[in-house]
């Protein structure tokens, strides 16, 4: 027999499954496995084909009876957020192109709250876009809410598209407005507007930490961070990037990762890796965590190309003032690192530097990120690296175990299982890798662009593309395409399975697919 405790309507449950044949099913209050951040699940009985109807005058999605789906939820015009699914709801950042409520019009920000079993709307937390010329570009037009959430115990862990840092109710100003933050009503206004009240469909704001305003970071077309939530500590990238014109980054003295303790939002720590003059384009990597020799310790891939392993804080050490997160390793990932000791950073649109988007991922002892030129400005050239996390000082010549330069520049974080790593491009392809190795058994066309990434569960790979398709492949050491299921519309994010139930969101529509 095997127990697993989990929230189904806001009530504990003990759930008992017979193990043989039995589904397993949980949440996923997070992007990727938590901690190790791996795009897997344990999830069973997850289709292999779905019909996603047709598009009807309104916007909405028309569903044949036989559709296989569950649901399906209207978003807005360009979705990146990945679900997050949790206590009976699903959570999805979004924009404001098809806006639900018509105080608020135009460019915004939005995340969006759905009933988990029916699919009813309801609350949405809604963004004003950054105003102000110096930091615009930090918010770039139509893009939403772009950062997925992290949830616990009633309350969503969320970076909003104007670099803030927020702690949600999850139920929403339907409950009332909980405190200490209680100024949704400016929060939600526009700049020099009249404050809007809010009401029971409005999201509610415990705590708000401003990044930009506490730190000095400035993010570069947006602020992309899913949060690492260890015990009572929150691990944000700060996003800070280059200025407009990409030649030099306004505030290098900046931390690019900070940690915010979960209960009040109080700044606790910020690394000091010197991280910020070298800061190629924009920081969009999220940090991932792993137990090595008993110690643990987190990874955090920055924007000027170099992975670096961190002491995971113990919240009873902090004292009043910010720490200081204690280096461990660096890894340089670009190829010329391997022989120069120092490689030259490139500060323009197309810069050959090499950053860090997709999120590390920690994987039996080791670690696989892909280190990447900027796919966003047509550049090229990535590596795909598996790394020894053993060592410690500057490991850029120690610690590569493999690398794999078959693939090309890329946004997307692998998913490993089985000892096979999958790994997507931006530019369309899909790659099957030895995790041991780094041998290549096969690099499948799915066609590009892909912002999201590969999904392994029960026995299926899931991916999505912008050219409007969802592939459904057998995972395994031979290329096996299932199906390709032609989307109504593009999709940019993770497909996520929880509770026995496939998510696939398109722009404008979120699918919830199963039984």
């Amino acid at each position: 027999m095997k127990r697993r405790t989990r929230a189904v309507a806001g009530c504990a449950v003990l759930v008992t499954c017979i193990v043989a044949g039995a589904a397993f099913a949980e949440d996923r209050p997070q992007w990727g496995e938590r901690y190790s951040r791996n795009m897997i699940s344990d999830e069973t009985g997850l289709p292999d084909s779905f019909d996603p109807g047709t598009r009807n005058r309104d916007g909405g999605i028309d569903l044949p009876d036989a559709s296989g789906v569950k649901w399906v939820a209207k978003l807005g015009g360009l979705s990146y957020g990945t679900p997050v699914v949790a206590g009976g709801k699903v959570f999805v950042g979004t924009n404001n192109d098809a806006p639900r409520d018509g105080r608020m019009q135009g460019d915004r920000g939005v995340l969006m709250c759905f009933d988990e079993a029916t699919g009813q709307f309801l609350w949405q937390l809604v963004v004003p876009k950054l105003e102000n010329e110096r930091v615009k570009w930090g918010d770039w037009r139509q893009i939403g809410l772009i950062s997925p959430p992290v949830v616990e115990a009633g309350r969503a862990y969320l970076v909003t598209n104007r670099c803030e840092v927020v702690c949600l109710d999850v139920d929403g100003m339907a409950n009332g407005n909980d405190g200490p933050y209680t100024d949704e009503a400016g929060h939600m206004a526009l700049a020099g507007r009249p404050p809007l009240e809010p009401g029971p469909a409005d999201g509610d704001v415990v705590w708000l930490f401003d990044v930009i305003g506490q730190t000095k970071a400035e993010p570069h077309n947006g602020s992309n961070c899913s949060i690492l939530l260890d015990g009572d500590l929150l691990y944000v990238c700060t996003a800070n990037g280059v200025e407009w014109t990409h030649m030099f980054v306004k505030h290098p003295e900046a931390p690019s990762l900070i940690v915010l303790d979960k209960h009040t939002g109080k700044l606790v720590a910020q690394d000091d890796f010197g991280i910020g003059p070298d800061i190629t384009h924009g920081q969009w990597s999220s940090p991932a965590m792993g137990t090595v020799g008993g110690r643990r310790l987190g990874f955090f891939g920055a924007g000027n190309g170099v992975l670096y392993a961190f002491e995971m804080l113990d919240p009873a050490s902090l004292g009043d003032g910010p720490e200081r997160l204690a280096n461990v390793w660096r890894f340089h990932g670009h190829p010329l690192a391997q022989t120069e000791d120092r490689v030259p950073v490139d500060h323009q649109h197309d810069s050959t530097s090499y950053q860090v988007t997709g999120m590390p991922v920690f994987y039996k002892g080791r670690l696989y990120v892909p280190f990447t030129q900027e796919p966003f400005h047509n550049m090229k050239l990535a590596r795909l690296a598996c790394l020894d996390v053993t060592q410690s000082g500057d490991v850029t010549r120690s610690a590569l175990v493999w690398s794999y330069d078959g693939i090309a520049a890329t946004c997307s974080t692998v998913a490993a299982a089985d000892d096979l790593v999958y790994a997507a491009d931006f530019f369309g392809k899909l790659h099957c890798l030895d995790a041991q190795t780094g041998e290549c058994y096969w690099v499948h066309e799915a066609g590009g662009p892909i912002w999201g990434s590969p999904l392994v569960a029960d026995g299926k790979l899931y991916l999505g593309t912008g050219r409007q398709v969802l592939w459904v492949l057998k995972p395994g050491k031979t290329l096996n395409v299932l199906n390709q299921i032609r989307m109504r519309d593009k999709v940019l994010s993770t497909p996520v399975a929880a509770n026995g139930v496939l998510y696939v969101m398109t722009n404008k529509h979120l699918y919830a697919v199963g039984k």
